[in-house]
């Protein structure tokens, strides 16, 4: 008998033990139980006619969602960074200039990723921490530089600011310039009209306000980003992204179903349910309670002398960034949350580390019984991690 000198690992003799947490950060949340028993059902093969069914059954589903007529809608077998990577991937050439507007960690991110793929990349960035890009800032930035793509985060997790969108799209346009908007953190939470809005690429995330898991990302391309597509001297860089290839196993340009990859069934499945949860709910009751709950955070934030980070009338309502208050140690606080509560509250990212916390308020966990529970939790750790802390005396009343 053949010898095998690496012996299978004893930790794996063990039980599989997944806690029960509350993730209050800015994501993943919880999924909803009809998400969670969708993935327990049978796995189907990546071309099989229920499989491609299911597949068709959430193009328009995020159709909807997305508030777009696109035929190239549909998902790649990524994370939401895979969204970032596929838009830029596409539509970029090497020398291409890429403006990248700049509110927190995400403009960074796709800056280097643009850099990657050959682009000349500038970046505008937002005049004060915690703000906004005005259209004026945006429209003097491509008057500069002459982008051919202009990226924009709708919703940038790290630091809580919520990017205005109206009046790009026709800036764009005019001056021959795409505009791909990342709504990971923010779609569902907010409104969104991507054809309305004159919106080329959009991707978002499947496990922030839709609450299924991550791995599987929604995108869509309009006509102008698909014959910019057709335009392109050179091949997509990179196989994996390219839009006609994923598009087509995906049904969306009329053409025979091809196999580009096994996409996850049981992702499928997730996704699809959660989509399902949105669309019963309705878009503007799934906003309605999304800045409901971001109301009753805030006041319960203000009520206990914390200072919000984000301009006022630039607050993302699904993810709250606050200031850690001198002397605070924002590890000890999220770590004592985790170890005696279960429940996830987040330091900074990016720009924000060791400046903020970071609360989420999305999909499942966007309820005002979830909104006062983190804020017990908050409070309590805080105290427990600098107990001669002093909240306002109405904070005592919690």
């Amino acid at each position: 008998m053949e010898e095998y000198r690496v012996s299978a690992p004893e930790v794996l003799r063990k039980p599989l033990v997944v806690p029960e947490k509350l993730l209050m950060g800015p994501g993943p949340s919880n999924a909803h139980p009809r998400v969670l028993e969708a993935m327990a059902r049978p796995i189907l093969g990546h071309l099989h006619p229920e499989t491609l069914k299911i597949m068709d059954d959430i193009k328009a589903g995020m159709r909807y969602l997305f508030q777009t007529n696109n035929a190239a809608t549909f998902c790649l077998s990524a994370s939401g960074h895979g969204g970032m990577e596929a838009t830029l991937c596409n539509l970029l050439e090497d020398g291409d200039v890429v403006l990248i507007g700049h509110t927190g960690h995400w403009g960074d991110r796709a800056a280097d990723m643009a850099s990657r793929y050959g682009a000349d990349v500038h970046m505008v960035r937002a005049s004060k921490p915690g703000g906004s890009l005005t259209l004026a800032e945006i429209r003097k930035a491509i008057e500069t530089h002459r982008p051919s793509v202009l990226f924009l985060t709708q919703g940038e997790s790290s630091t809580g600011v919520l990017q205005g969108l109206e009046g790009v799209g026709p800036l764009c346009r005019a001056n021959d310039c795409l505009l791909v908007v990342d709504t990971v953190a923010s779609l569902g939470g907010t409104p969104f009209h991507m054809d309305r809005w004159e919106v080329d690429a959009v991707y978002t995330g499947s496990q922030k306000v839709l609450g299924a898991p991550p791995g599987i990302t929604p995108i869509s391309f309009n006509h102008r980003a698909v014959e910019r597509y057709k335009r392109r001297q050179t091949k997509v860089k990179v196989y994996y992204w390219d839009m006609f290839l994923v598009g087509d196993y995906w049904g969306c340009f009329g053409r025979p179903r091809i196999y580009h990859h096994t996409i996850s069934s049981t992702l499928l499945y997730g996704l699809r349910e959660a989509i399902a949860l949105a669309c019963e709910e309705s878009i503007p009751s799934l906003i309605a309670r999304h800045q409901d709950c971001a109301k009753r955070l805030h006041d319960g934030l203000r009520a206990m002398g914390m200072e919000l980070y984000a301009q006022e009338r630039d607050r993302l309502p699904t993810v709250t960034t606050i200031r850690v208050p001198a002397g605070v140690d924002w590890l000890k606080v999220s770590q004592y949350a985790m170890k005696t509560y279960l429940v996830e509250i987040s330091g900074g990212l990016g720009p924000t580390a060791g400046q903020v916390f970071r609360i989420g308020l999305m999909g499942q966990n966007a309820t005002s019984e979830r909104v006062d529970r983190v804020l017990q939790v908050f409070r309590d750790s805080i105290k427990a991690a600098k107990p001669d802390f002093v909240f306002p005396r109405s904070a005592s009343k919690m």
